[in-house]
């Protein structure tokens, strides 16, 4: 493997976040129906997140840099951690969760663009265009508060006067919950 393990155990990584000018934003379908997520992968040896973010683009997605807009980009890494069923003791220092940069992107060329055969081994089969929020209920269990805290910030920079609107189910999920709470204007007491 050449993908980067720090000291700490967490595997570097990029996020990729596609969007149409409608806000709705690309959700991969999993090879063998293994769920949905967002295009990403591993940063490997050498290479800047910048870097790896349009090699994962090609090889996940099929898209080039001149097929995109670069819109915004976490500011610092977003780490998780695995469930222990799925920490990778054959590394070292052994994988036990990702750090990831996330990269908001606008689809600047044709949605016929988008494949899946850029690679011998295909990471997804299929995909769909969603609302912005609504892939943080479609990810597996252990990505959703990295995924709503990914998109809070890339929301926020890329449009900071106006926001993709979170929804209505959102008051139901603690992490999107304390996103509605930092958004909320503040009032100075009158």
């Amino acid at each position: 493997m050449t993908d980067f393990i720090d000291a700490e155990g967490f595997r570097a990584n990029v996020g990729i976040v596609l969007m149409r000018d409608d806000r709705q934003v690309l959700l991969g379908g999993r090879t063998g129906g293994r769920g949905w997520q967002f295009p990403q992968g591993g940063v490997q040896r050498n290479e800047s997140p910048e870097q790896a973010l349009y090699r994962e683009l090609q090889e996940e997605i099929g898209l080039e840099r001149d097929d995109v807009e670069v819109l915004a980009a976490t500011r610092t890494w977003l780490r998780y951690r695995l469930p222990r069923q799925y920490v990778r003791r054959n590394t070292d220092p052994p994988c036990i969760g990702q750090k990831q940069r996330w990269f908001l992107l606008r689809l600047t060329s044709s949605e016929d663009r988008v494949r899946f055969d850029a690679t011998g081994e295909p990471e997804f089969e299929s995909s769909r265009w969603v609302d912005y929020w609504t892939p943080v209920r479609e990810v597996i269990y252990f990505k959703r508060a990295v995924y709503a805290r990914a998109l809070d910030e890339l929301a926020r920079r890329a449009f900071p006067n106006d926001p993709p609107e979170l929804p209505e189910w959102s008051a139901q999920e603690k992490n999107l919950r304390n996103i509605a709470s930092r958004r909320k204007p503040q009032t100075d007491g009158q």
